[in-house]
């Protein structure tokens, strides 16, 4: 299979309490993953890196992304290593999570499983803050991946994802910075950014990514949409009104969205605009990748909705 979009980091299997009788909700999750399955969901050929455990949630997280056309023949299984974990818990501020994944299998990840000849072949390569976090190993992967990436002329983009319990913010700051300086498409979500940066209005950390080097600026802003920005022009997308009932993953499905459709149009704003309605589309049912929509379903709401005049209600993380 020829891939277009190349996803690196880590997948977690999820458990979802959907209900406050203390039942979960089993289904699959990680930052990246999420964001390959979006962009399968709208019809880019997508491909997986990562390491899985030689455990029930690695074969299931295989036959996952068989089932959505998604690449894994670049996946490594390492017998002595676990699948990692998390717990997604709702209260009236939003979702909590907590994670078991010290020692996780994807933090084995290694400069070695990056499939080199591949990476010079994509169109896009996608990776996170959270694929540098989980090991000092995935770390050096992911710089590895984008300096390939790079030097064959292929987009890189990269979602910050801060995640303080997985690295101390002086750290993180300085790798994520250092890998968004090499990236063509930066994208932070609002509160990321103003931690990163120390800034708080969008326009001043478009501004500040713009200078870092980014081409293309996708700054999530929550319930507001999105402010696509570029070194000449900027727009704010706003999404359309939906009530929410989980955002797990919506800013994933941003991502995955927002490359498949720029891969198609390349044109920044008309994908920022169709990945605001993807996400908010992915919030009305419970888990990071069920509520992921097709593409049909997101044309369907672009025609229904005009995002730019509809007062959005939705959340893109």
């Amino acid at each position: 299979m020829s891939v277009d979009i190349l996803c690196i980091g880590e997948p977690l299997a999820e458990f979802n309490a959907t209900q406050g009788d203390g039942g979960y909700l089993f289904g699959f999750g990680g930052d990246t993953s999420n964001a390959a399955i979006a962009a399968a969901r709208q019809g880019a050929r997508v491909g997986y890196v990562t390491v899985l455990g030689d455990d029930d949630a690695g074969r299931a997280f295989r036959s996952l992304w068989a089932r959505e056309g998604i690449d894994a023949s670049f996946v490594r299984t390492d017998p002595d290593a676990a699948t990692g974990v998390y717990f997604v818990s709702h209260g009236e501020k939003g979702h909590n999570f907590s994670y078991l994944r010290s020692g996780s299998a994807a933090s084995r990840l290694t400069p070695r499983d990056i499939p080199l000849e591949v990476v010079r072949q994509v169109k896009a390569l996608h990776v996170s803050g959270i694929s540098q976090a989980i090991s000092t190993s995935a770390c050096d992967a992911v710089f590895t991946a984008i300096e390939t990436a790079r030097k064959a002329r292929a987009l890189v983009s990269y979602d910050s994802n801060l995640r303080l319990k997985l690295w101390p913010l002086a750290r993180a700051r300085a790798i994520i910075h250092a890998a968004m300086a090499l990236c063509d498409i930066a994208r932070p979500g609002l509160e990321d950014a103003r931690e990163l940066t120390g800034l708080s209005e969008p326009d001043a950390i478009a501004d500040f990514y713009l200078q870092l080097g980014a081409r293309i600026v996708a700054l999530t802003l929550g319930r507001e949409g999105a402010l696509i920005a570029t070194p000449e022009e900027r727009r704010r997308v706003a999404s359309i009104a939906i009530d929410p009932v989980d955002a797990t993953g919506a800013g994933d499905c941003f991502d995955g969205a927002f490359l498949a459709e720029y891969l198609s149009t390349r044109d920044p704003f008309a994908a920022g605009r169709y990945a605001a309605v993807a996400a908010a589309l992915s919030t009305r049912a419970f888990g990071a990748v069920a509520p992921i929509p097709k593409r049909a379903e997101v044309e369907a709401a672009l025609k229904a909705n005009n995002p730019f005049n509809t007062a959005p209600n939705s959340e893109v993380a």
